[in-house]
């Protein structure tokens, strides 16, 4: 089952013009030491930047609370699966709003989606609830 659908659209300039201005001070206030290191390996690292504060937009609005209800930035990271495919790590209030969407006998699941085309980053979040398997 659906528990929440978020997307985001995030002009990649804004984006450059923010890190231009307020540089590390921002990148530590937005990213995980995971998406900075991922980020700063790429050669659009503007863009990768751009990607995931989007994914945090999608996925602050897919929880149902947006960027407060002690759901902040840092609480929720882009990451890759072994497989490639691109999901959310949630800790902090995240984590805590998710536990508290997620009916019992469930666990939740977040499909995410990212993409680029100058100048514009989009993302899309899916959580959902998938019946819990473990004996």
């Amino acid at each position: 089952m659906i528990l929440g659908i978020g997307a985001d659209t995030t002009d990649i300039r804004r984006i450059e013009k923010v890190i231009e201005r307020h540089g590390d001070r921002f990148l530590d206030r937005i990213f995980t030491e995971t998406e900075r290191t991922k980020a700063e390996r790429r050669r659009n690292r503007i863009a990768t930047y751009a990607k995931r504060f989007a994914a945090k937009e999608a996925c602050a609005k897919a929880l149902g609370t947006g960027m407060r209800n002690g759901v902040w930035w840092r609480d929720m990271g882009v990451v890759n699966l072994s497989t490639g495919r691109p999901t959310m790590r949630l800790t902090g209030g995240a984590l805590k709003r998710l536990q508290a969407i997620t009916p019992n006998g469930h666990e939740a699941r977040i499909d995410v989606s990212i993409t680029d085309e100058w100048p514009l980053a989009q993302a899309f979040v899916v959580i959902s609830a998938v019946k819990d398997e473990t004996p």
